[in-house]
């Protein structure tokens, strides 16, 4: 597109921006004040940044680019105004047209639901964009929820963006995209708050809730609302520790009292009451500052190093990866579902290996592999962290009647690890169990439980097939470069646990070939390496 340029009304002072620019790269003011800018597009907002923080300086002026989850709908025509959130200011309102498209920009799902970026820059539907039908599932869970922990011995109470939308307006913050509970534990050791985290998620599992963990502290419950999407009611424990601080996930360390907390008070939300922290005030600012009061749609979380750095070490180490494959799957789910062909590597593998009664692929990604193997009669089912991934190979097996069936796994947590492979060792074989592009993809925790998983499955017969990526020798110096794991590692990391390596093959490819993740620069050429394991 062109540039588009539009002056501020009236002369500009020292806070006020002389004039405006947008193309098809970003945002360009003329302007070196900080202010909280709102984007819409045909009247509605879509996106929020801060001019200083998001932006860049390039001579006199500041630029912003658009986020990278926009740009694939920046084609086409809008009326696009740019407004100060605190003021109602508006610094630009054109008819604008990005690329050579002549439709009206539509930022919404494929079925036409309303989407904006909510405060980490996703693509979410926030609830400016949702009416009060839609989010009644959702009220109602959070009814349901804090009911269900009280009944455990837990005073619950909204915490984050729900607390703020309801101490400060009693309703939902429109920009805010997902709900909140937080509570604080009457242990002191956060292995004591862990165990009881997961019992409360066992709770909220036999109620029939789908849970997500996060973390050993907390976790997400899903929730459906009236027209069918799907929200996220996060679950935040914490504890007071023994030397005065409240250490609430994800974000909170910070000193404290028992008597800003306890006995809960009240608030209200969308016209419901519910409980909260006996001291609003003080627990809104250990989470936003003292400035909470001030709407702010763009608000970024800067925790401490030393916060983030305890929260990981007493808590996290399970979720290593998980929000980067969301938007990797996300963005292949936006171009539509893949093509349910023979899949090369399972031609492979079923050249190598006698026929399997059932097989597992964990990590299986889009699903392809799974969908394959169901057309050749092979039951076999879908491990992987992110539903997004397979979730159009869930449509097309139900739609076909293909054995195939996926389910949500996180290989970095060892419970499931052992639940997945106790169940699943039990359907008779001989069984085949996939590992593609995952052992270079997972960390070592990883890679243990993938061995002590495939080893409860294969025991008794059957075969591992494994296809990763290795970094390639540099001829001129000898070391290794690019992405991937070395064979040898994998090799040795396999015989320490009993393995027998039976067949291996190694290929040089051009990454765009093999590497779906990105990893690998295009047109760089990398080794990929192909192993058949028993145990015997």
């Amino acid at each position: 597109m062109s540039h588009l340029r539009r002056k501020a009304a009236g002369p500009a002072g020292p806070d006020q921006p002389s004039d405006v620019t947008v193309d098809d790269d970003g945002i360009r003011f003329a302007d070196d004040a900080e202010r909280v800018v709102d984007a819409l597009f045909d009247g509605r907002r879509v996106w929020s940044f801060w001019l200083q923080r998001d932006g860049e300086r390039e001579g006199d002026h500041t630029f912003v680019a658009w986020p990278g989850a926009l740009r694939s709908f920046l084609h086409g025509v809008t009326d696009l105004e740019l407004v100060e959130h605190t003021s109602g200011e508006v610094h630009f309102s054109e008819e604008v047209r990005f690329g050579s498209g002549d439709q009206r920009i539509a930022i919404e799902t494929p079925d036409g639901r309303p989407l904006g970026l909510d405060k980490s820059n996703r693509l979410a539907q926030t609830f400016d964009t949702r009416s009060s039908e839609h989010v009644e599932p959702l009220l109602d869970s959070i009814d349901e929820v804090l009911a269900a922990l009280r009944t455990a011995g837990i005073e619950a109470f909204p915490a984050y963006g729900t607390l703020l939308g309801a101490v400060r307006g009693g309703k939902l913050i429109g920009h805010d995209s997902d709900a909140d509970i937080g509570y604080v534990s009457r242990h002191s050791a956060p292995v004591d708050v862990t165990r009881e985290s997961f019992r409360l998620q066992r709770r909220l599992s036999e109620m029939g809730y789908d849970i997500t963990r996060y973390s050993g502290a907390a976790f997400k419950v899903d929730v459906l609302e009236a027209d069918g999407s799907k929200r996220g009611l996060d679950v935040f424990g914490g504890f007071l520790s023994d030397d005065g601080h409240l250490v609430l996930m994800g974000e909170i360390r910070t000193p404290f009292r028992k008597e800003w907390i306890h006995p809960l008070g009240e608030t209200t939300l969308e016209g419901r009451t519910l409980p909260a922290p006996a001291d609003p005030d003080k627990f809104l600012t250990a989470t936003y500052g003292p400035s909470w009061r001030v709407p702010d749609p763009a608000y970024h979380f800067e925790t401490p190093l030393s916060t983030h750095r305890r929260l990981n070490g007493w808590f996290r180490g399970t979720r290593v990866g998980r929000d980067r494959w969301d938007r990797v799957w996300s963005s292949a789910h936006r171009e539509g579902a893949p093509d349910f062909e023979r899949d090369p590597f399972v031609e492979w593998v079923l050249g190598a290996v006698p026929t399997p009664a059932h097989a597992v692929d964990i990590g299986c990604g889009r699903g392809v592999g799974v969908i394959d193997l169901a057309g050749r009669g092979v039951p076999a089912v879908g491990l992987d962290f992110s539903p997004r991934g397979f979730a159009a190979a869930v449509t097309h097996a139900e739609s076909t009647g293909l054995p195939a069936t996926f389910e949500k796994f996180n290989l970095l947590e060892l419970r499931q690890a052992l639940a997945f492979g106790a169940r699943l060792a039990r359907v008779p074989g001989p069984r085949l169990v996939l590992a593609d592009h995952l052992v270079d993809n997972t960390t070592g925790v990883g890679r243990e439980h993938l061995w002590r998983m495939a080893e409860m499955l294969l025991r008794d017969g059957g075969r591992l097939a494994l296809r990763f990526r290795a970094p390639v020798r540099n001829s001129e110096n000898g070391t290794r470069e690019g992405p991937g794991i070395r064979e040898s590692r994998i090799r040795r990391e396999l015989q320490e646990r009993g393995a027998v390596i039976l067949e291996s093959e190694k290929s040089e490819v051009a990454a765009t070939e093999d590497n779906v993740d990105g990893a690998a620069p295009a047109g760089d050429r990398m080794n990929v390496w192909r192993l058949v394991v028993a145990w015997k």
